[in-house]
């Protein structure tokens, strides 16, 4: 029966059925093309290992409730629109000095938060005062832009548990 078992195997693959395709896949180097496969398979593989355990490692350091929070700190910077005077720079405030104690991750992204509504409230009063010079209507559009792309950029960020710094922003609070 053990005969009978070899000789189907062959005959259930087509292929193989021609001395021409039984050379070929005599001719490849079975040796060689598993290798290529898993060298290439490896590599990727590796490399996603590589990222797992960074994310694994973000993930044990900072959890999930720090990581909410630092976002919901960014986000809060969108208060300004329904308290427009200083709503971007007081929400971030007060949700960083509850949560500081709690979580390391939410006082150093707080910190941030609260630096970045500063500066652009700096930077979004001065090109206020340029409206008089016909420059400052390009500026107030280019620091709404950039509110805007940086503070969904930290946001994400930050829920990722990455530690976001943003650029152009003065450092008032370290």
């Amino acid at each position: 029966m053990a005969k009978n078992e070899e000789t189907p195997q062959p005959a259930e693959k087509p292929e193989g059925d021609t001395p021409a395709e039984q050379d070929v896949s005599a001719e490849k180097p079975e040796s060689e093309t598993p290798t290529e496969q898993n060298v290439g398979a490896e590599q990727p593989v590796s490399t996603n290992k590589n990222e797992s355990v960074q994310q694994g490692q973000v993930s044990e350091e900072i959890s999930k409730d720090a990581r909410m929070w630092s976002m919901i700190c960014h986000l809060a910077g969108l208060a300004g629109f329904i308290m427009p005077a200083a709503g971007n720079i007081v929400a971030p405030l007060i949700i960083w000095q509850i949560k500081k104690d709690d979580y390391p991750f939410v006082d150093e992204q707080g910190k941030e938060a609260v630096n970045f509504q500063i500066s652009i409230s700096i930077y979004f009063i001065v090109s206020v005062f340029l409206c008089c010079i016909c420059i400052g209507a390009f500026l107030v559009a280019a620091v709404i832009i950039v509110f805007f792309v940086f503070l969904l950029i930290a946001a994400v960020k930050a829920n990722n548990g990455y530690h976001y710094r943003y650029p152009l922003s003065i450092r008032f609070i370290k």
